[in-house]
Parts: structure tokens; C-alpha cells; sequence
């Protein structure tokens, strides 16, 4: 016979893994706010409330599971991935609202790094005289808020390196055709994994050699397409680009050396493009890390890069790829064909950029593998 403490944490696990599981449908759509998830739990042991931070950014989970738990909530356990936030802001505090609810425990996956809250949410509940219990999940939550918590701690996005290529590593034949290397099923997975990410990143030669839309095309999905961000330091997307014409529709944010010339900026605005302006590094090119700080600024937290050769291994250079996404379709191109890094000057292998292997499956005829930076 399991002891009661066993019992309780195996519950705690399960209510948890669903919290999480909810978190993950707000990811990509609620920038710059975290993506979290709440369960309630009534005294009777059924769950009567469940909430996700919604688009935007607002409601926030608790505030959706206790409007659909009511009068149950009191007495019962709220399980939350991030801890409940404790200051005024446009929404009042969530800590707040679960005590005047009059839960008797709360249990947390992981606390808020935001200054703002910081301890402060389990404090102000502990003070109310609730349990709390903070630890259930971490690993998963940090994963699930990894770009949340780097925006937080160290100022800029997480950074998701996708590209598809061939068995030998090369992204286009020597001419430059790319469309398609891999399958239907691939290209698909790629779409999904563009509705989770705040933006799509890309360099200006993959935009001018595109010409991609770099949009959700899913049936159902348009609306989740996220911002289009163009690293175009000479403004040399056309102003006939798919980019351009469906700004207003989706937003396309260029990002521009503030050495640019300005006159142009206006024939872009009237199509609703948005410049960013980053100063220029020793090269006359904004320097990795100040491009993701801009986009930090405006309150991005999840970016997907999608090429092409020279912007990976500008980022790979710099340290700044998180998570690597690669698809491997079964063939081979040779050594003409165009390679999935551009060079970046690696003399020493101690100086390589490593990652650790977190997950190989097939995707139609094609392979999907997933990795993290290495520590």
C-alpha cells in the first residue's frame, strides 16, 4: 500500500502534466506574457476548473479556471505551471484572486523570474494562510516558458533553428532550387511549429530568393500565423514581395542598420511594414545578439529562424541557437549544392557549437530530429 505522501504526489503529477499540457496551447499567441496553465481541483477530488493564458496575453489561466469553478474552488488545490503573478497590472493580481476564492492549496511548477512577482505570489498566499508547494513539473515547465524566462533573465528571445536539408547537409541544389527537399508531411510539421513561435526569422537573401509568405497555411490556422521578421540591413526586400503586400494582414517587421537610408521607410509604411532600426556592428551589420534585444523590446519571447545559410551561422557563431529543428529528407545533393551552415570561421574543434539530441522520429519519408544547446 502506497503511503499517503506517495498518494498526494502522484496526484499532484497528474493534475500537473494537464496544467502543462494546456500552457502549451497558448504558446506563440501570448506574447510578451507567459504561456501558463491552471487547474482546479474541488474538495471532492474532480477537477472543476481548467484555464490557459489566452491570446494576447489575457485572461490569465487562474482567472479562466476559477470563473469556470465558481463557488467549488473554495476549499480546493489550484495547479499552476508558473507562479501566480502578484502586482496591479491591467488585470488584477492572480494570487489575489485565488485567495479571495478561498483555495486551500496551491501547487507550482516553477516561480516567476519577472521582478514583479519573483516569490512575491507564493508569499502573498502563504500569508493568507494557503499551502503551497512549489516544484511539481519544473524541467517540463521551464520548457514549456524557456523563451518566457530567457526574456526575462537575460533580455532577448529563444531561438529555434529550423531548416530542412538533405542526408549530406545541403539545403539546395548549386542553382539554387530548394522547393521541395522534403515531404508533405514535413512541410506540415513546419507550419505547426511556426503557430507556436511569436515570429519567423529569416535573412534577406531566403526572402528575395522565396519570395515566401511565411504565413500559418493550415486549414483553420491563418489567424495563428505569427510576426514576419526580415534581417535586411540594405532594404532590399521588394516592395512587390508577398512580405510586403500582406503586411497588413500579417505583420512584417524589417530589420534595418540604423546607417539605412530613411526616405524609402514611407513607401514600406504604406503597406503597413514596421521598421526596427539596430546600430551597426564593426562589419556595418547589426550584431546577433542587439537584433534579438530589439525584438526582446517589442516583447517577442519564442522566434523561429528559418534561414537561410548565412543568418544560422551568424546566429550558431554567436552562441544564440537554443533549439535545433532539422529535417533530413533521404537523398543527397553533393558537395555543389548549398550547405545548411555558411561558413563562421571555426579553427578548433573545441570551438564548435555542440547540442545534445533530444528526439529522432519520422515524419512521412522524412526525419525529424530535435536538439538543445549543449550546457
Amino acid at each position: 500500500m502506497s503511503s499517503p505522501k506517495k498518494s498526494t504526489e502522484a496526484v499532484d503529477r497528474r493534475h500537473m502534466r494537464v496544467a502543462l499540457t494546456l500552457a502549451r496551447r497558448g504558446l506563440g499567441n501570448v506574447w510578451p506574457n507567459p504561456a501558463v496553465g491552471c487547474v482546479l481541483v474541488g474538495v471532492d477530488g474532480s477537477i472543476v476548473g481548467r484555464g490557459w493564458t489566452q491570446p494576447g496575453g489575457r485572461p490569465h489561466a487562474e482567472t479562466q479556471a476559477l470563473d469556470q469553478a465558481g463557488t467549488k474552488a473554495k476549499g480546493g488545490t489550484a495547479y499552476v505551471t508558473l507562479e501566480p503573478c502578484s502586482h496591479h497590472g491591467k488585470t488584477p493580481p492572480c494570487a489575489e484572486a485565488l485567495i479571495t476564492a478561498g483555495v486551500s492549496r496551491v501547487v507550482i511548477s516553477i516561480e516567476d523570474p519577472d521582478d514583479r512577482v519573483s516569490g512575491r505570489g507564493a508569499t502573498l498566499l502563504r500569508e493568507a494562510g494557503i499551502d503551497v508547494d512549489l516544484g511539481v513539473y519544473a524541467d517540463e515547465a521551464k520548457a514549456v516558458n524557456a523563451g518566457f524566462l530567457l526574456h526575462r533573465t537575460l533580455g532577448r528571445p529563444l531561438v529555434t533553428l529550423k531548416t530542412a536539408s538533405t542526408l549530406d547537409g545541403r539545403i539546395a541544389t548549386h542553382s539554387g532550387q530548394s522547393q521541395w527537399i522534403t515531404g508533405a508531411a514535413a512541410r506540415q510539421r513546419g507550419h505547426l511549429m511556426r503557430k507556436t513561435h511569436d515570429a519567423i526569422v529569416v535573412g534577406i537573401g531566403t526572402a528575395l530568393v522565396d519570395d515566401a509568405e511565411l504565413t500559418c497555411r493550415l486549414p483553420g490556422m491563418a489567424q495563428d500565423s505569427p510576426v514576419r521578421v526580415v534581417v535586411d540591413t540594405r532594404l532590399q526586400l521588394p516592395l512587390e514581395s508577398k512580405l510586403v503586400q500582406t503586411a497588413e494582414t500579417v505583420p512584417t517587421w524589417i530589420i534595418v542598420s540604423s546607417e539605412t537610408m530613411t526616405e524609402r521607410y514611407k513607401e514600406y509604411a504604406a503597406f503597413g511594414v514596421e521598421f526596427i532600426e539596430v546600430a551597426p556592428g564593426a562589419d556595418h551589420h547589426p550584431e546577433a545578439l542587439s537584433v534579438l534585444q530589439a525584438l526582446a523590446a517589442r516583447g517577442l519571447t519564442r522566434v523561429l529562424v528559418e534561414g537561410g545559410s548565412a543568418l544560422s551561422a551568424v546566429l550558431l557563431r554567436a552562441g544564440l541557437v537554443d533549439r535545433l529543428a532539422w529535417f533530413r529528407a533521404p537523398g543527397a545533393i553533393g558537395g555543389d549544392g548549398i550547405p545548411v551552415f555558411a561558413p563562421y570561421g571555426v579553427d578548433q574543434l573545441s570551438d564548435m557549437r555542440r547540442f545534445v539530441l533530444e528526439t529522432s522520429e519520422r515524419v512521412g519519408n522524412d526525419t525529424l530530429e530535435t536538439y538543445r544547446a549543449a550546457d
